[in-house]
């Protein structure tokens, strides 16, 4: 019998060789990426915007020779969706998911909770991975998270950035949850000092989030980064409200529309945004008001106290209806309460100039969303408490409707010039130290 062996050739035996050489990944090509560990408390199929931004990002680093893992919690802000699976890879990202489902998430004490138990379970996961990866991005969801940063380094020598989203603990001050001279706020003031100045970085979303930091902490300013969110251009397009499915669905595509979109919590304005709505009570106005919210249900309670018919209330949209929920307006609204500026940065603005919708901004008189505004030619801003100047600036854009047009288009082109996806994305790549073709180790 012929050994069948014998019937190779050598040359045929080293094509073959070479072909399955060239089908193997190299093992220098593989430790060639740079690998990042982001852990944040919200994740797809969670709808919070940290989330979808943290996905966004993920997937865009992942383009750039970035290796993205994630650590994250179980849905606790999803539509139907209570679990998701434990592990999962998705676009080249990994995702590996806290078991733990979380409780009571709509309350200050259950969102503690959750909390602690997710940064127990986050420290438990850096330290069976550390030594996997190059760096860890750590967010303030939920506002303790950073800490793990510095015992990982301590012990695991693995760097860390802090990117806040919302600074703490100024957002329980802000808000009288907790007192400026409690023993909790000057130990957490202590504990951010010490966390950041062993930070590889941070990164804040604002210039006055920046110079919040810096009044108590000047020594670490060379160590902030501002990195505005952004949005998907590609995904969020203009449509006019009478091609709009979503309007003409919800009888929002006859009347001028003013829409206040996502999260209108107790770090938002309304009372100035209820002054509005009274004013222009008998006007050809309507208000619609998309999503939840400690304020958005004193909102929708308020309105129904004063019987008054030109607001629509609806609940959180799932992401594939966002394209036509962001457009069906003609004037979209971004608030900051009063003492908040600078702890809290709203991500719907960069949503709302993909879609080319004109904006009002409810802000204090530095608020960095003024210059954003003005500087993208977008639309107008108004301090806290002034409905009526909100009011009339309402009318002067439903008696002429192009002009809004014409704010949401430039609005548009703005944001497509330095807040998309791949442009923030670079500007991480630079914070981590990751050259744009090829990692640096």
């Amino acid at each position: 019998m012929t050994n069948i062996s014998s019937l190779w050739s050598r040359k045929n035996k080293q094509a073959f060789s070479q072909a399955l050489q060239n089908e193997m990944p190299k093992s220098d090509e593989v430790s060639a990426k740079f690998n990042l560990l982001i852990i944040t408390q919200f994740f797809p199929p969670d709808y919070a915007a940290t989330g979808q931004l943290i996905q966004e990002l993920a997937r865009n680093l992942g383009k750039k020779n970035v290796q993205v893992n994630i650590f994250t919690g179980q849905p606790g802000y999803a539509f139907e969706q209570t679990q998701a699976p434990s592990k999962e890879r998705k676009e080249d990202v990994n995702i590996h998911r806290s078991k733990t489902v979380q409780l009571c998430s709509s309350r200050i004490r259950g969102k503690t909770f959750n909390g602690i138990i997710f940064t127990l379970r986050s420290a438990w996961h850096i330290f069976l991975n550390a030594r996997q990866n190059d760096c860890v991005l750590l967010t303030t969801a939920p506002p303790f998270l950073s800490v793990i940063g510095y015992f990982a380094k301590l012990f695991f020598g693995l760097e860390y950035i802090c990117l806040i989203y919302d600074l703490y603990p100024d957002v329980a001050v802000e808000l009288n949850i907790i007192s400026e001279k409690s023993f909790i706020t000057k130990f957490w003031h202590k504990a951010n000092t010490i966390v950041w100045r062993n930070s590889k970085n941070i990164v804040v979303l604002s210039n006055t989030m920046k110079d919040r930091i810096i009044a108590k902490n000047p020594e670490i300013s060379d160590k902030i980064s501002i990195i505005h969110n952004w949005a998907d251009a590609e995904l969020i397009k203009p449509i006019t409200k009478q091609e709009n499915w979503f309007a003409c669905q919800h009888g929002i595509d006859r009347k001028f529309t003013v829409l206040y979109s996502g999260n209108l919590g107790r770090c938002h304005d309304v009372d100035t945004i209820l002054g509005a709505i009274q004013l222009l009570k008998n006007k050809p106005v309507q208000f619609v008001f998309i999503g939840a919210g400690a304020n958005h249900e004193i909102c929708r309670q308020t309105i129904a106290d004063l019987n008054l018919n030109n607001c629509i209330f609806l609940p959180y949209q799932d992401k594939a209806n966002l394209p036509y929920s962001l457009t069906a307006c003609d004037l979209a609204l971004v608030t900051i309460a009063p003492g908040l500026e600078g702890v809290v940065a709203p991500s719907k603005v960069y949503g709302i100039m993909a879609a080319g919708k004109a904006i009002a901004a409810i802000c204090e008189p530095y608020s960095y969303l003024r210059q954003l505004i003005a500087d993208a030619k977008c639309g107008a801003s108004f301090k806290n408490n002034h409905s009526e100047d909100l009011a009339e600036f309402i009318l002067f854009l439903a008696a002429d409707p192009e002009l809004a047009i014409k704010m949401g288009k430039a609005g548009r082109n703005y944001m497509k010039e330095h807040f998309t996806p791949q442009i923030i994305a670079n500007q991480y790549c630079e914070v981590l130290g990751v050259a744009q073709n090829q990692a640096v180790r």
